[in-house]
């Protein structure tokens, strides 16, 4: 470490959880460089916003937080600002002519470089480095901002889905499994340090492997993954049409894998789902759901779905409202149709407004509301385990149970003494706003 550096950093991670692990390991290499951190970028001598550009409002957002922090020049007129990550790679050109408050931008195919972009931008230059999306993956120092007391661990980078929407595929790259070994020694580490809840992480973790080992590899990873000392490993993203029946059986008999499924399906209707490019059709993902439940005793789904895509009509729609109400999938996310230039869908004729497909994700968020409040209440009187995350203002403890993903879902509020990082047993008493309550058990 080069002890003789005196400047210090900000860095803003926006977006998704994976985009959370590529702040986690920039920060690594800044403070192996020499780099101090604060969590007030008035006080820095430099600013890195790790950018997210998956739908408009996410795009806003990222120009949004540039602004502010380009706006505290007022009192520190030597600061400099990095756009890093999905906004930066997609958008370099126009960051560089519309947003001259950037000094430097870092793609996301370069965050290993971001200490010479770092050092670039201190010593006055204006640095573009948006290196390949498809190159292969490197292992890189971390510095977990989660925990300690659980983590994300990515397995994989970028995706080969080519969904008609999403521009994935071209600010990440292609699909790109890491190595077991690799995974694993990160896993090992992350256990020594005392992360009680792992939280696997990819675009698609269902196709873990394929690329490296030319087959799928989830469930042999996850079942080494359950030999480490994890009291909860929770799946993030697995896609429908990759679920196998060993994978099924894997979750099912592994006591530390969280009975939480999130599964993005978007959609419920053949012909939306096929202008979507996915790959299963309405029957096959009910027939999935379906055998999800009756083999994994205790299940919870949640997932994704998209509103108003062009040629989504009223009876497409209210087909799509007719399987919430008759899945009664637990948790979920409705979002409304965002085009995004260069993508198939983009271009696609009969598309409502964005007024209409507002309005459609709201009904069916009215709809999944009374699905979430129906299995809250069916929750009265269950002892659940839950990782204490932290304090209301009154020091009442709050945490989560297996039930709830980070930052997504809903929280459970515990009586009696308990502390962050603890696993405890608790009864749950009621529900307050969406919220559990439960008694802590001794």
């Amino acid at each position: 470490m080069n002890q003789a550096r005196t400047q210090t950093l900000a860095l803003i991670s926006l977006g998704c959880p994976k985009n959370l692990v590529n702040s986690e390991e920039m920060a690594a290499l800044l403070s192996e460089a020499g780099y101090t951190f604060t969590d007030d970028p008035a006080e820095a001598d430099a600013v890195i916003v790790n950018t997210c550009a998956f739908i408009e409002s996410a795009k806003s957002e990222a120009i949004e937080r540039i602004l502010e922090v380009a706006a505290l020049r007022e009192t520190n007129p030597s600061l400099k600002i990095i756009a890093a990550g999905c906004l930066a790679q997609r958008y370099s050109a126009e960051i560089r002519s519309e947003l001259p408050e950037v000094d430097g931008i870092l793609g996301t195919g370069s965050y290993s470089d971001v200490v010479s972009v770092v050092e670039s931008v201190l010593a006055g230059g204006r640095p573009t480095v948006c290196g390949s999306i498809s190159a292969p993956l490197r292992d890189m120092p971390r510095v977990v901002s989660t925990g300690p007391d659980w983590a994300y661990l990515r397995i994989a980078e970028g995706c080969d889905n080519r969904c008609a929407y999403c521009v994935i595929p071209s600010i990440r790259g292609r699909y790109r499994s890491r190595t077991r070994e690799s995974i694993l020694r990160e896993a090992e580490v992350l256990a020594a340090s005392g992360v009680k809840e792992l939280i696997i992480v990819a675009q698609d973790i269902t196709r873990y492997g394929t690329d490296l080992y030319k087959k799928r590899c989830l469930a042999e990873l996850l079942q080494e993954l359950c030999k480490l000392d994890f009291r909860w490993i929770r799946l993030h993203y697995l896609y429908p049409e990759e679920i196998d029946d060993k994978l099924i059986d894997v979750i099912a008999a592994e006591p530390k894998i969280v009975k939480y499924l999130d599964i993005p399906i978007q959609h419920i209707n053949d012909t939306i789902l096929r202008r979507m490019n996915r790959r299963s059709t309405g029957a096959q993902i009910r027939a999935l759901f379906q055998k999800l439940r009756d083999r994994i005793p205790g299940l919870v789904l949640r997932t994704s779905l998209i509103t108003g895509l062009p040629g989504e009509g009223e009876a497409e729609f209210e087909e799509l409202c007719t399987f919430l109400r008759e899945a009664k999938i637990e948790r979920a996310g409705v979002f409304p149709y965002s085009p995004e230039e260069g993508t198939p869908a983009a271009a696609m004729p009969d598309r409502c407004t964005a007024e209409e497909a507002q309005r459609r994700a709201g009904l069916c968020m009215e709809i999944q509301a009374e699905i979430m409040d129906e299995f809250a209440a069916s929750l009265l009187g269950a002892e659940l385990e839950v990782l204490v995350m932290g304090f209301e203002p009154d020091g009442t403890a709050w945490g989560r149970s297996p039930y709830d993903s980070p930052d997504i879902d809903g929280r459970v509020i515990v009586s009696g003494s308990a502390q962050p990082g603890e696993m405890i047993k608790v009864r749950v008493v009621s529900v307050d706003e969406g919220d559990l309550v439960g008694e802590r058990i001794e």
